[in-house]
């Protein structure tokens, strides 16, 4: 085929003015489409399935640990994972989402990236946060640390039932992402405080949140082989679907226009 020939021509600024889709936008953003002057999405890859990456592989492990699976106990064999899975790639997402203008999926990736950085941190024998409150310096859980920190999981919750109703103009997979991560988060405020006051209710609860948050991890594995999988537009399983719900709940904008 001749390149300077007429037909030539019209396929390459054919192939130039396609764009994509709102749905297939919305699937491999997390965020309905918006205008965002400049192509830099053109230019550098999609940083949202780096963020879920560190989501599901610092909240899979964790959400076993709290289970007790395999005589899994305590935290701190899973620290490195809140630090560098949880914390960093997810810190690192929300910045290139920042600059791709990608506003939502900004604010969920850096409210829980700063999550697990501080859950951690809090954890770390270094920073005494549970330390603290003992009179030997070990890292036993104490009424009082308990109750204290009980009211940080509560406004995590708070955090997420936002992110959930925000989620409502995404999809269905994530908005059941933050269903569970909101039920896990007030089920864990509810073990701590009642673990507080001496009842057995608390190591109930505790196996709840731990069963909340591997839903939430089995949701974040689904959504994140679901944007690989079109992001190199495999057959048949790049066609997965989400429940797109950007058209389904439309935006106050959208219904200004109608």
């Amino acid at each position: 085929m001749n390149p300077g020939s007429s037909s030539s021509q019209e396929r390459l600024e054919h192939t130039e003015s396609l764009s994509i889709s709102p749905e297939v936008f919305e699937k491999l953003y997390l965020s309905p489409k918006n205008a965002v002057a400049g192509d830099l999405r053109k230019t550098f890859g999609n940083p949202t399935p780096v963020g879920l990456a560190g989501f599901v592989i610092a909240v899979s492990p964790l959400s076993a640990e709290l289970m007790g699976w395999r005589g899994a106990t305590g935290l701190s064999a899973t620290i490195g994972v809140n630090y560098f899975f949880g914390g960093m790639l997810l810190i690192i997402a929300a910045i290139l989402e920042f600059f791709l203008g990608n506003t939502f999926p900004t604010v969920v990736f850096f409210g829980y990236g700063a999550h697990f950085l501080t859950f951690g941190s809090t954890f770390q024998p270094f920073y005494a946060a549970v330390s603290s409150y003992t009179t030997d310096g070990s890292q036993q859980q104490t009424p009082a640390f308990a109750s204290s920190f009980g009211f940080y999981v509560l406004f995590m919750g708070v955090l997420s039932f936002v992110f959930l109703i925000c989620s409502l103009r995404t999809n269905i997979v994530f908005v059941l992402i933050f269903i569970a991560a909101t039920l896990g988060f007030c089920l864990a405020a509810g073990a701590f405080w009642t673990t507080a006051q001496g009842m057995a209710i608390g190591a109930i609860l505790l196996k709840g949140t731990g069963g909340a948050f591997f839903a939430a991890a089995m949701f974040g594995w689904y959504l994140l082989a679901v944007i690989m999988f079109a992001t190199l537009d495999l057959p048949f399983l790049g066609q997965l679907p989400v429940g797109d719900l950007s058209t389904v709940v439309k935006g106050r904008s959208q219904m200004k226009e109608v």
